[in-house]
């Protein structure tokens, strides 16, 4: 995926037409047939147009900065606590650092707290067959990587909270879907690519309704649905809907 745009991650048409003659966009899957391409094309303009018609998506940036801004001066002692917290209960650094996949195909990195063992990416393939999730990605209630200050954080959603940084840096919005992994992102299909069209965030309809209990399809499905009926209604009403979801701890684990 290295080939994609790595500076500019509104620039989704600059990307995407380029597949036909780019063997390894969105790293690794090529489109096989003239209308896949055409698909693609076609997601990329539909949402270029999209934009520039609307001026809600500059504010929705604006938004993103201030409220990323002032939750991490509100939450600084959370913050403080909780890197405390893993840097003295395992060993192995604060901040868990990956490479996801943003706009476009836009690679950055990401951030969280550390909630698993430092060797945890190893131990992923060992696991592998005990994966409880459909798709591409991997999850386990009982995941035994996972520290024991790890699940609580992670219970609470405390460890996705260095990712202000990402939104304060524009690689992430408060909301939109999720960032996959580019191993992920290898095995969509088609008409799931859709959802690298938007900037992705913190919470999305997915994280609101039931996160790990959904299936993988119904959570493209979902993302897809917020990307057609966006607005700055729908993401003020998914804020709220994800503090009810985070206090309760729903489907986290």
């Amino acid at each position: 995926m290295s080939n994609l745009s790595q500076n500019d991650p509104m620039a989704l048409t600059a990307t995407l037409p380029n597949v036909a003659e780019d063997p390894r966009p969105l790293g690794g899957l090529a489109p096989e047939t003239a209308d896949e391409r055409r698909l693609v094309f076609n997601l990329a303009r539909e949402i270029e147009v999209v934009e520039r018609r609307s001026l809600a998506f500059p504010l929705k940036r604006s938004l993103d900065v201030l409220l990323a801004g002032g939750a991490m001066l509100a939450l600084a002692p959370m913050l403080i606590i909780a890197a405390l917290a893993v840097r003295f209960s395992s060993k192995g650094p604060i901040l868990f650092a990956q490479t996801r996949v943003g706009r476009g195909g836009r690679l950055f990195r990401f951030y969280k707290f550390r909630s698993m063992v430092v060797n945890a990416e190893d131990l992923k393939a060992e696991l592998a067959a005990q994966n409880e999730h459909s798709g591409p990605i991997f999850k386990m209630q009982r995941d035994p990587r996972i520290t024991g200050v790890g699940r609580f954080l992670r219970k609470y959603s405390v460890d996705e909270l260095p990712q202000l940084l990402n939104v304060i840096r524009g690689d992430m919005s408060i909301v939109g879907p999720r960032p996959p992994v580019p191993s992920e992102v290898v095995k969509y299909e088609y008409w799931q690519l859709r959802r690298l069209s938007v900037t992705p965030g913190l919470t999305c309809i997915w994280q609101t309704s039931g996160r790990s209990r959904v299936s993988f399809e119904e959570w493209m499905r979902m993302d897809l649905e917020y990307i057609d009926t966006w607005s700055l209604g729908l993401d003020a009403k998914l804020v709220l809907k994800t503090f009810r979801t985070v206090m309760l701890a729903d489907g986290a684990y």
